[in-house]
């Protein structure tokens, strides 16, 4: 089994900065995109920032310029740097992993998995 873990919620003042992080771990072959989106109170859940295997990154409309995802892919980690912190960031951020399981037995990748975390609060004060 996969299991995805974020980390790094909290309470921060407006201007201020946050960095989350998420840590995929169990029979893990490879992770092609893991990144984040979030859910505000009332709202649908929206993308943050995503980054595949190979590098290739998109944010949301709403933080662009503001947020710098980054991975580990040997450790099967992400980061979420936010700068400029706005109360209407406000939300539960949850880290999604997807990919494909290791057969442990073959050494060979065996089945799709897509993954998520238990989420972390971000709550920002004005």
């Amino acid at each position: 089994q996969v299991q995805v873990v974020e980390s790094g919620g909290g309470l921060v003042q407006s201007g201020g900065s946050l960095r989350l992080s998420c840590a995929a771990s169990g029979n893990i072959f490879t992770i092609h995109v893991m990144g984040w989106y979030r859910q505000a109170p009332g709202k649908e859940r929206e993308l943050v920032a995503i980054k595949s295997s190979g590098g290739t990154t998109t944010y949301g409309d709403s933080v662009q310029g503001r947020t710098t995802i980054t991975r580990d892919n040997a450790k099967n980690t992400a980061y979420l740097q936010m700068n400029n912190l706005k109360p209407e960031d406000t939300a539960v951020y949850y880290c999604n992993a997807n990919g494909l399981t290791l057969d442990v037995k073959r050494f060979t990748p065996s089945s799709p998995f897509d993954r998520w975390g238990q989420g972390t609060q971000v709550t920002v004060s004005r």
